[in-house]
C-alpha cells in the first residue's frame, strides 16, 4: 500500500508539473535583449505590468506629473483609417481604456507610474461629443479623490507618447490598452473595410479573434480581429517558452492578447495556449510561439513588419514563419 501511495503521489506531481510548464513555459525566464532574466529588473519585479510606463514622451501629455487629471473639454469623434471612430478630447488627442479596469461597477486601477504613462482624463467640464448619448458619460472616484471621466462605465485615459492630435500610439500597448469608440467599447474597423481591399477576409468587428488572410505576396497569414497582420520574433523561444521582446520593444510590437479557441478560424490549435509573460502580460501563442502585431501597420492588410531586422515575420496558420530565410 505504501508503494502504491508513493507512486500515486509521483504521478500527481508529474501531472501538475506538466500543466504548469505547458510548452516548456518557465515563469520568469524572459530574455531581456539577450541578457539573463533579471539583469534589467530586480528579481520578481515586473517590467511594466503592461503599462509601458518607461521613457515618457516629452510632448503631448507626457509631462503630467503623478498622473494629475487632465481636462477633456468638448469631446469629439474622429474617423480614423486604422480603427474607425474613436473619441478624442478638445485638442484632438485620443482617449483610451484599460482592460484591467472595470465598467460594471466602474473602477480605475491605473495608479502611480501607470498614471504617468496614461494621464487620467478628468470628468470635470467634459462635454459629450455631438451625436453621442450623454447618458453614456459618467465619472468614477479615484483613490486620491479626483473624478475620472467614464464612457459607458470605462475610465478614460490619454497616452503620454501621443505627441500630436490624431496619434494612436497607445493602441494595443501591452495587449491591454485600446482606443475608445464613442460607445465605450474598443475601437475597431467598420465591417466590410480593411483587409478586404487586399483580397482577404472581412476584418469587421464580427471577425474571429484570429483568422487567416490570403496576402497577394505572402500567401496565407494569420490576422487578428481587426484584420491586422500577426507576427513572430525569431529571438523568442517556444520550447521552453520565452520572450525576447520586452519594455520598449512592446511599444513597437504589441502582444496579441489571449483569444478563445472557439474564436478562431483556420488556425491550428496545436500549442494554442496563453503565455504568462514574466512582466505580467498575458500573450496568445500558436504552436507555443508568442504572437505580436506591428505598430507600423496602419491599416488592415499592411505587412510593414515583414522581415524587419531579419527577425520579424508574418505567421502561417500552422504557426510557422512566413518568408523567413532557411
Amino acid at each position: 500500500m505504501k508503494t502504491w501511495g508513493n507512486a500515486a503521489l509521483a504521478l500527481t506531481a508529474a501531472a501538475m508539473l506538466a500543466l504548469t510548464t505547458a510548452c516548456g513555459q518557465e515563469q520568469g525566464s524572459s530574455s531581456l535583449g539577450g541578457q539573463p532574466a533579471g539583469a534589467a529588473n530586480p528579481a520578481g519585479a515586473p517590467a511594466d505590468n503592461g503599462y509601458s510606463s518607461g521613457g515618457y514622451a516629452s510632448g503631448g501629455y507626457g509631462d503630467a506629473g503623478g498622473g494629475a487629471a487632465e481636462p477633456a473639454g468638448q469631446l469629439a469623434v474622429a474617423d480614423t483609417k486604422q480603427l474607425g471612430k474613436v473619441v478624442t478630447d478638445s485638442e484632438g488627442f485620443t482617449l483610451y481604456r484599460f482592460d484591467k479596469d472595470s465598467a460594471s461597477p466602474p473602477k480605475a486601477t491605473c495608479e502611480g507610474d501607470c498614471a504617468k504613462a496614461w494621464p487620467v482624463v478628468s470628468a470635470e467640464g467634459a462635454k459629450p461629443p455631438a451625436g453621442v448619448d450623454p447618458s453614456l458619460m459618467g465619472e468614477v472616484a479615484r483613490t486620491d479623490g479626483t473624478k475620472q471621466l467614464t464612457i459607458d462605465g470605462w475610465p478614460m485615459y490619454r497616452y503620454a507618447k501621443d505627441t500630436k492630435p490624431g496619434d494612436l500610439n497607445g493602441q494595443g500597448v501591452g495587449g491591454t490598452w485600446f482606443a475608445s469608440a464613442p460607445d465605450g467599447k474598443k475601437a475597431a474597423p467598420a465591417a466590410g473595410g480593411g483587409a478586404d481591399e487586399s483580397g482577404g477576409e472581412d476584418s469587421g468587428v464580427d471577425a474571429a479573434g484570429l483568422s487567416v488572410r490570403k496576402d497577394p505576396k505572402l500567401g496565407d497569414i494569420v490576422v487578428d480581429s481587426r484584420g491586422m497582420t500577426v507576427y513572430r520574433f525569431k529571438k523568442d523561444s517556444a520550447w521552453p517558452m520565452k520572450t525576447a521582446c520586452t519594455d520598449a520593444c512592446l511599444e513597437k510590437w504589441p502582444v496579441v492578447a489571449p483569444v478563445e479557441k472557439n474564436d478562431t478560424k483556420g488556425i491550428t490549435k496545436k500549442g494554442f495556449v496563453t503565455f504568462n509573460r514574466p512582466d505580467g502580460i498575458k500573450q496568445q501563442t500558436i504552436d507555443c510561439w508568442p504572437l505580436y502585431t506591428f505598430a507600423g501597420d496602419e491599416e488592415p492588410g499592411d505587412t510593414n513588419g515583414q522581415g524587419v531586422g531579419g527577425t520579424w515575420y508574418a505567421v502561417s496558420p500552422e504557426g510557422k514563419l512566413v518568408g523567413a530565410p532557411k
